[in-house]
C-alpha cells in the first residue's frame, strides 16, 4: 500500500497537463524551487509554459490555452491540498488510510476528466504539426504503475507526463 501511495504521490507530484504524458527529460521542472506550496505551484507553472512553448500555441489558441492552464492549475491545488491533509494526519488506521488513498485517486481521475474535456476542443484546433507534437508530448509509456519515466520507444529519455503537474 504505502509503496503504491508513494508512486501515485510522485507521479501526481509531477503533475502538470493531461492524459498522463511523457516529456522530454530536459522540460523544465523548477529543481531549486522552495519546497511545500510555494515550490509546488512553482513546478505547475513551469509545466504550463513548457507545454505552452513545446505546443507551439498561436495566439489564435490562447483562450482555449488558458482554459487548459487554468485546469491544471486546479488540479494541482487540489491535489497539492491532499497531500498536505495527508502528510499532516499523523497515525491512520489501515482503513482510513486506504479510505485517504482512494480520495486521491478519486481526485486525480476526476481532475484527468477535466483535463481531457478542456484539452479536446484545444487539440481540435492544432495544425497537423501541433497534433505531432502534442501526439509525442502526452504519448504515455507503459511499465510499473502504468508509467515508465526510462527510455522510450527510439531510445529518447522521458521525464514525468505532463498530467502529473496538474494533479500535484
Amino acid at each position: 500500500m504505502k509503496k503504491a501511495l508513494v508512486m501515485l504521490a510522485t507521479a501526481v507530484a509531477m503533475s502538470g497537463a493531461f492524459a498522463q504524458a511523457s516529456t522530454p527529460a530536459a522540460a523544465p521542472m523548477s529543481a531549486s524551487a522552495p519546497a511545500g506550496k510555494a515550490g509546488h505551484e512553482r513546478n505547475v507553472e513551469d509545466r504550463i509554459a513548457y507545454l505552452h512553448a513545446q505546443l507551439k500555441i498561436t495566439s489564435a489558441q490562447e483562450s482555449q490555452w488558458n482554459t487548459f492552464a487554468d485546469v491544471m492549475r486546479s488540479n494541482g491545488e487540489t491535489m497539492g491540498q491532499l497531500f498536505e491533509q495527508r502528510k499532516t494526519a499523523g497515525t491512520l488506521s489501515a482503513i482510513d488510510d486506504m479510505k485517504q488513498y482512494a480520495q486521491i485517486a478519486q481526485a486525480h481521475a476526476d481532475g484527468m476528466k477535466k483535463l481531457v474535456d478542456a484539452f479536446d476542443p484545444l487539440y481540435s484546433s492544432f495544425s497537423p504539426e501541433q497534433k505531432k507534437l502534442a501526439d509525442a508530448t502526452f504519448h504515455h509509456q507503459g511499465g510499473e504503475g502504468g508509467r515508465h519515466h526510462g527510455k522510450g520507444k527510439g531510445g529518447k529519455a522521458h521525464a514525468a507526463p505532463a498530467s502529473d503537474a496538474a494533479a500535484n
